[in-house]
């Protein structure tokens, strides 16, 4: 196939510069660079340990179950119909809530850090929102 390029003199003239640096010809260096930016497009990116830890840090939650236990006795809480057990069932699974988004905020911190990032940039490129509303 052929393909015709259509380019500035500025940006030929860089091109074959750098093409004469590498000691190729100016097709060759092109196609070298359009094969790497298309195997880098197709390869899936590759996390490493630790943002893959921190990414499983941040991902985790109480379980369904739990979660339809914590809002059935919020519902009863705002209708002020819990039973002391109850009570202390709901305060609980608010403590374990509380605790988990601590650690979640840690380690999106944690994530940020390591790939050079604002936590609200990273948040909204990770599509984060509150666990419950």
């Amino acid at each position: 196939m052929t393909i015709n390029l259509n380019v500035t003199p500025e940006l030929e003239r860089k091109l074959k510069q750098v093409a004469r640096q590498m000691g190729l010809a100016p097709d060759t260096y092109i196609m070298r660079l359009l094969q790497q930016d298309l195997q880098t497009r197709a390869a899936p990116p590759r996390l490493s340990s630790v943002e893959s830890k921190l990414l499983q840090q941040i991902n985790t939650s109480l379980s369904a179950i739990e979660w339809e236990r914590y809002r059935l006795l919020q519902a009863k809480r705002n209708a002020e119909t819990l039973s002391a057990q109850e009570q202390a069932e709901f305060i609980a699974l608010s403590d374990q809530i509380e605790n988990a988004n601590v650690r979640r905020m840690q380690a999106v911190a944690e994530l940020a850090r390591v790939r050079k990032t604002t936590v609200p940039a990273l948040v909204e490129t990770l599509g984060l929102s509150p666990a419950h509303a």
